[in-house]
């Protein structure tokens, strides 16, 4: 199987790149709040070898198909502070998931990253459909996606089983081509003008 291209890619404050092992430490940094894991379904780390086991997932991923996972990377100090992936990609559809270090919270920070990995779906990997989903209690994501532009779909009740047994209902949105190529995106040509950096990628239009 061909692995996918994961190009890097670069924004005014961030860099994206595939993520590495040697992101461990950052990841336990964040994976070990109680703020982050519980808010995805999963239970804050405890030892660095859960972020270990986590990357090596990330990566593995790839082997089967999937984008993989990107790092997110504070370029002023070269911090790895979260991730953000495509995942559940399949033919013309993914859905995009992300985690931000809950010191950066507020800044705008994973905004910026998703818009990038937005871009990156449609204009590589050719989406047709991109979900998004979060939980109802989430109101943190909840804005990230209004900002994102994504519509709104429905709540998928008891849609998911967090780490501790509970059944979670799911809110869903997504951004399909045709929102991404008709000018309903609000942000998206300005971003592309001014902010997304990206010399590895030629990024046109879909046509």
């Amino acid at each position: 199987m061909h692995l996918i291209l994961l190009p890097v890619l670069e924004t005014t404050r961030l860099l994206l790149r595939p993520i590495e092992l040697t992101d461990a430490e950052a990841v336990f940094e964040y994976a070990a709040s109680p703020l982050v894991g519980p808010n995805a379904g999963w239970k804050p780390h405890q030892t660095i070898e859960e972020a270990k086991q986590f990357i090596n997932y990330c990566i593995k991923k790839r082997d089967f198909g999937q984008p993989g996972n990107y790092a997110v990377v504070l370029k002023e100090t070269n911090t790895m502070i979260g991730t953000c992936e495509i995942h559940s990609y399949k033919d013309h559809k993914g859905e995009i998931g992300f985690v931000l270090h809950p010191g950066y919270w507020n800044k705008g920070i994973m905004t910026e990253a998703a818009k990038a990995v937005i871009v990156y779906g449609f204009e590589v990997l050719k989406l047709k459909r991109l979900a998004y989903g979060h939980f109802v209690f989430n109101d943190r994501s909840k804005r990230v996606c209004e900002k994102l532009g994504f519509t709104f779909e429905g709540i998928l009740r008891k849609k998911y089983m967090s780490y501790d047994g509970t059944a979670l209902d799911e809110a869903i949105y997504s951004i399909i081509d045709d929102d991404y190529l008709n000018g309903k995106i609000p942000w998206l040509e300005d971003f592309r003008t001014n902010t997304l950096k990206d010399s590895s990628v030629d990024y046109k239009a879909i046509k």
